[in-house]
C-alpha cells in the first residue's frame, strides 16, 4: 500500500547493485502525456483509465520493456498492483517473486504526510479514498500471496535487516 515501505526496499536493493522499475513512474508519464498535473486524485483517475482502457495488466506490460533492458539480472518492480500484473510477470519472468512490505494505515499516513510529493494525500479523507481506489484494483490480493512479506512498523534499522534477509534470500535462488 502507499507509504508501505516500498521506497526502502528500492534503496536497499539499488545499494546491492539491483535494477529498479517503479510501475507508479508509468502513471506519471501517461499523467503528463494526457496533460494532467501530478495529483493524488489524477493519478488515480489516470491508473484507472489505463487499465480500463488497456486491460488490468496494462502497467505491468508497459514495465516489461524496461525490465528486459535493465542493467542488472535482478530488478525489483516497484508498486504492483494487482494478481493480473503477477501473471503478466511471471509470462515474461521465469524467477519472478512477490514480496509485499505490509505497515498500518496510520503508520503510512504519517509516512505520506511527511513525504509531501505532489500525489501524497493532504488530509486523511484523501488518504482513505486513495487505499480504497488501489484495493479496487486487487492490491489486497497480491499482498496475500506474496513469497515474502516485510513488516514495517519498527526501527529504521530492524527494517532495513528484513529487507536485506529478503533480498539476499531472493538473489540466492535467483
Amino acid at each position: 500500500m502507499p507509504g508501505a515501505g516500498k521506497s526502502l526496499v528500492t534503496k536497499i536493493a539499488e545499494r546491492m547493485g539491483y535494477s529498479v522499475v517503479t510501475m507508479g513512474d508509468v502513471i506519471r508519464e501517461e499523467a503528463k502525456k494526457r496533460g494532467l498535473r501530478l495529483t493524488p486524485e489524477n493519478l488515480g483517475t489516470t491508473m484507472l483509465k489505463l487499465r480500463e482502457e488497456e486491460g488490468s495488466a496494462a502497467v505491468a506490460r508497459r514495465c516489461v520493456s524496461k525490465i528486459e533492458s535493465a542493467k542488472s539480472s535482478i530488478v525489483i518492480i516497484d508498486g504492483l498492483r494487482s494478481l493480473n500484473e503477477v501473471e503478466e510477470f511471471k509470462r515474461h519472468f521465469e524467477k519472478f517473486v512477490l514480496i509485499a512490505v505490509y505497515a498500518s494505515s496510520e503508520t503510512r499516513f504519517r509516512r505520506l504526510f511527511r513525504r509531501r510529493r505532489s500525489d501524497d494525500p493532504h488530509g486523511w479523507a484523501t488518504f482513505n479514498e486513495r487505499d480504497m481506489r488501489e484495493l479496487s484494483v486487487g492490491l489486497g490480493n497480491a499482498i496475500v500471496l506474496a513469497d515474502y512479506l516485510i513488516i514495517n512498523e519498527g526501527a529504521r534499522t530492524e527494517t532495513e535487516r528484513k529487507i536485506l534477509d529478503v533480498l539476499r534470500k531472493v538473489a540466492e535462488n535467483e
